[in-house]
């Protein structure tokens, strides 16, 4: 079973999961420290293992994404 088809990753899953179906780049290092600080992916716990839903992730990565621009000034796709 690849990532991308699992229902929960683990963290250390979480980037290339990221990378490979949305194109963002995002460190281990930063997931860790979102788990701490706040505004990353929603997670669950089984036990002390934290899992990301995939649907979460999927949002969480809408989210972060803009809208269509047309040129670096802003200016959206009509």
């Amino acid at each position: 079973m690849t990532t991308l088809e699992k229902p929960r990753l683990r963290r250390s899953e979480v980037p290339a999961y990221l990378l490979d179906k949305h194109g963002i780049p995002i460190a281990l290092a930063t997931l860790n420290k979102m788990a701490t600080t706040g505004g990353g992916p929603a997670m669950r716990y089984a036990g002390r293992i934290p899992l990301y839903d995939v649907e979460d992730l999927d949002r969480w990565a809408a989210d972060r994404l803009s809208q269509p621009v047309t040129s670096t000034s802003g200016k959206k796709v009509a």
